[in-house]
């Protein structure tokens, strides 16, 4: 559905045309790529199970927006990874938004892989690959400057596998929404065995303030190998562009439920 036509959950008029001038201003040239995101979460995301039926009528304000203004946080040409990307939220808007920015889409199921990999490609997203596979698999494999995450794991296990995919002194931006604080303070003992010192809770808004993310922000270890596997203190080479990894069948490697990524953990 168009942004030009979107109306909330079926509030109204107004509200469409609030959240249309919302989305002109965030995604500005890119919202012709914005609106066919859209279109393929409740076509063939919904098709797949990836996107819930109840979810179309809210895809813009609870999902694309939402997802952002994480943008602002992102520093210029930088690379991101997306952890346990799903439906591509947030590493797709990502993408959209920060064409100067590499962007790193690491899913382990097949099937929302599959869907990733599509998006790409209708999208034009050079910037963007899809990588298949689970976050422990990958850990000093991947070295990026910021990753991200929503609604993927509690805290305490999130941190161990977000700093293993960062580099030394990189950013994890993970969305978490009313329960960022509690989840925060559940995972400070083990924020601190990985020598993280400076996670806070941080609330970021569009630029009319309307649209608001709350997430748990941190910066790794300058030795990332603190608490984390063995493999995680080395550097590799990223994965070239493209690159579906994986082959372990459908949907294997992961105890993740197929619940889509999409209704869940909003900010």
């Amino acid at each position: 559905m168009s942004a030009t036509t979107e109306t909330g959950d079926g509030a109204g008029p107004e509200n469409g045309t609030a959240l249309a001038a919302e989305a002109a201003a965030m995604f500005g040239t890119a919202l012709p790529q914005a609106d066919r995101y859209a279109a393929l979460l409740t076509g063939a995301g919904a098709e797949l199970g990836i996107v819930g039926p109840a979810e179309a009528a809210r895809i813009w304000d609870r999902h694309l927006l939402n997802c952002g203004v994480i943008a602002r946080l992102i520093p210029a040409a930088c690379s991101v990874v997306d952890l346990g990307s799903g439906a591509g939220l947030p590493g797709i808007v990502l993408a959209m938004l920060r064409p100067e920015c590499r962007v790193t889409l690491l899913e382990p199921m097949a099937r929302r892989a599959g869907f990733l990999q599509e998006c790409v490609a209708e999208l034009g997203l050079t910037n963007a690959e899809v990588v298949r596979g689970r976050a422990e698999e990958f850990a000093g494999k991947l070295s990026a400057d910021v990753v991200t995450a929503r609604a993927v794991a509690p805290l305490e296990k999130l941190a161990v596998l977000a700093a293993g995919l960062a580099r030394p002194g990189g950013r994890v931006l993970a969305m978490k929404g009313v329960a960022a604080a509690a989840e925060l303070a559940r995972a400070r003992p083990v924020l601190a065995r990985l020598g993280i010192g400076d996670a806070r809770v941080v609330t970021v808004a569009s630029a009319s303030g309307a649209i608001t993310a709350t997430l748990v922000a941190f910066t790794t270890n300058a030795s990332r190998s603190v608490g984390l596997p063995p493999a995680a203190g080395r550097r590799a080479q990223l994965p070239g562009p493209d690159a579906v990894r994986g082959g372990r069948g459908p949907d294997a490697g992961s105890r993740r439920q197929s619940r889509p990524n999409s209704r869940r953990g909003g900010g």
